[in-house]
């Protein structure tokens, strides 16, 4: 068998099951076409390491003992996809030098780890003539063409976390707590987490909601004899009267106003119409942070075998997914640049309303 030269980058934000996916990739590979065959290049700091040709060979011990390990021992950096066709004051030509280091490190292939943005680039290179494979990670599980991502999981549970704790000081204090929750496009980090960790009120971007009828629904679990109330809100959340705007358009119009953020514009106003003491707390980061979760360890590890079985099989252009509980891959071109959005007749969405939760947009079930 031809010995295979496999490049690995990590884009975008960190997330937990990235080395467990490089591990799965590593291991698999040694094991299927065997040790001797397999020579794999890690690059640094994702396209930006592979722009400057940050790149070095690794030994194969390095894939051992990283399983239940957070972040990223490839490092990784933001190149947004929008500026990777544009020569900056630095002269380089992104892709011309993108295509140069993969000929310098005579890689057989290239696997990039990371999300939307990672797989428009990783979808470019596959159009510029290079082998490529894509692996789903983001913890806001927005991958179109995969039911889920690498991550999301874990990040679910540490939000869950997070809102249980908020429950026993919003009863203490008989207040009424807003988490704000990552999610900047697609709300399926929240709306999980809400659910799981029973969120009175969830409010996501594709559903945008109405200050008063949120306020409504406050005050009638209020009147009803509950002395707290939970609201799980996505950062990237905005009102009805905002949805009619462009997205300039509000950030220019929230600067204007002062608004820090939509989840304390929210929270004053549902304390001003409720007269309920409302708090703000924002976990951020942590989030992405940390050892991954029993499922996700699980997941990047079959992700990385179905990735080193494309390799094997030298079938390239791919992105690996999960589809109805089943591994299998989508053509780049097909997944590249396509957002997968929470939908309001999502069973999710339709079990909430069931329950009660309000998402701030109408008159519940």
């Amino acid at each position: 068998m031809a010995k295979r030269r496999i490049g690995i980058l990590t884009s975008g934000g960190d997330c937990p099951g990235l080395n467990a996916t490089i591990r799965g990739v590593a291991k698999a590979c040694f094991e299927r076409m065997g040790e001797d065959n397999v020579e794999i290049v890690g690059i640094q700091n994702g396209y930006y390491g592979l722009i400057n040709n940050i790149a070095r060979d690794m030994d194969p011990s390095e894939f051992s003992g990283i399983l239940t390990q957070g972040g990223t021992i490839l490092g990784t950096k933001r190149q947004p996809f929008k500026m990777m066709s544009v020569i900056g004051e630095d002269n380089v030509d992104k892709i011309k030098a993108m295509k140069d280091t993969y000929k310098k490190q005579k890689l057989d292939c290239l696997l990039t780890l990371g999300g939307n943005g990672t797989h428009k680039t990783a979808n470019l290179l596959s159009e510029e003539g290079l082998n490529v494979i894509g692996l789903p990670k983001t913890i806001d599980n927005d991958i179109f063409g995969t039911d889920v991502t690498f991550g999301f999981h874990t990040a679910v549970d540490i939000a869950t976390d997070v809102i249980d704790r908020l429950h026993t000081t919003a009863a203490s204090h008989s207040r009424i707590l807003m988490v704000e929750i990552m999610g900047n496009k697609a709300g399926w980090l929240t709306l999980y987490s809400g659910i799981a960790g029973g969120a009175d009120v969830i409010i996501i971007p594709e559903i945008p909601y109405n200050p008063k009828k949120v306020i409504s629904a406050l005050k009638k679990r209020s009147e009803a004899g509950k002395t707290f109330s939970i609201v799980a809100f996505a950062e990237g959340a905005f009102d009805t009267e905002e949805a009619k705007m462009k997205k300039k358009e509000r950030a220019r119009l929230r600067k204007e106003a002062g608004i820090t953020t939509a989840t304390n514009r929210l929270a004053a106003q549902i304390q001003e119409g409720t007269g309920i003491e409302t708090r703000v707390c924002v976990p951020g980061h942590m989030l992405r942070g940390g050892s991954p979760s029993a499922y996700d360890r699980v997941l990047a590890t079959k992700f990385g075998v179905r990735a080193a079985k494309l390799i094997e099989c030298e079938k390239y252009g791919y992105s690996v997914a999960m589809v109805k509980s089943v591994i299998t891959e989508n053509p780049l071109s097909e997944v590249a640049g396509k957002t997968k959005f929470v939908t309001e007749d999502h069973q999710l969405v339709v079990t909430a309303r069931h329950l009660g939760i309000s998402f701030g947009d109408k008159a519940e079930l």
